[in-house]
């Protein structure tokens, strides 16, 4: 490793980024300097430019990876190698904002009722039960479920957070179940491999085979089931903080868009021309020459 990744690396934790971020940095990094064969300290915003537009228009990355790459470098130049550059000097394109996509129900059942394995069954509920990100639910701990509370205690979430989310009696009662068969004593979820837990990429592919085997044509993914655990708590009319705090969104308009995942809950609200009192007199000094709609 070199003297500047190293210090970069350094950067990251003493600012208690997540492991997956310093990864996907030095890799965004990694990839811009092999590109120009130099080391970045011998580079400048003009090859920071010249490289956005490269994975633009010759690696037709998407918005999202494209941004990846600014904010590593970003760091980079502005905290590790302290550059005076603004946030200016690293434009970010435009996310094309899409709605989430979510299961029914029905299909809910179905995916699940395809996960014969009772480890995987879990942990993919507590995506859809608990709302959990992937990350957090391999990552769980035996003390971190709540019984008592009925609540799933996440640390160290996305952006180092801690928060409670709800814990589902019928959830309960399957973990109860894997637990006398596995008896986990520290990761709930165990890996095969001693004092590691199960992979993310595990349940992935878990995921894609269920959803293959219940003929779903969705691309199903945990983050999915996350989606559907909100957007079936909004139509159950649970309130837009609670799901917040749930989720560990930090601002609720993050939360607010499942509101336009959710037909059912919009077409659920009442208008206030519809809260108008039912013999509310009509205005007097207006006449009307046209026809009325009935007419």
């Amino acid at each position: 490793m070199t003297p500047l990744r190293q210090r970069m690396v350094e950067d990251m934790q003493l600012r208690n980024y997540s492991t997956g971020t310093q990864r996907s940095y030095i890799h965004y990094v990694g990839d811009f300097a092999n590109h120009y064969r130099l080391s970045p300290s011998r580079l400048g915003l003009d090859e920071i430019r010249n490289y956005q537009l490269h994975l633009i228009e010759e690696k037709k990355l998407s918005p999202q990876s494209v941004n990846c790459f600014v904010s590593a470098v970003k760091f980079l130049y502005t905290v590790t190698l302290e550059m005076p550059w603004s946030e200016e000097h690293f434009p970010r394109l435009k996310v094309p904002e899409k709605l989430p996509q979510v299961l029914g129900a029905s299909e809910v059942m179905q995916f699940f009722g395809c996960i014969g394995i009772l480890k995987h069954r879990a942990v993919l509920m507590l995506c859809y039960g608990s709302g959990l990100r992937i990350s957090e639910a391999v990552s769980l701990k035996v003390r971190d479920i709540d019984s008592k509370r009925m609540l799933v205690a996440v640390r160290h979430g996305k952006g180092a957070k801690d928060r409670y989310t709800v814990l589902s009696g019928r959830l309960l009662l399957l973990l109860r179940e894997y637990w006398k068969i596995q008896r986990p004593r520290d990761w709930l979820f165990p890996a095969i491999k001693a004092g590691r837990h199960i992979q993310e990429n595990t349940i992935r592919q878990i995921c894609r085979e269920a959803c293959q085997m219940a003929g779903i044509t969705k691309h199903v993914t945990p983050h999915m089931l996350r989606h559907s655990f909100a957007t079936h708590l909004l139509e159950a009319g649970t309130d837009t903080r609670a799901i917040q705090v749930m989720l560990g969104h930090s601002r609720i308009d993050t939360t607010a868009r499942y509101i336009r995942v959710s037909p059912q809950t919009v077409g659920q609200t009442v208008s206030p021309l519809d809260r108008w009192p039912e013999a509310t007199p009509p205005n007097r000094g207006a006449v009307s020459k046209t026809k009325s709609p009935a007419g």
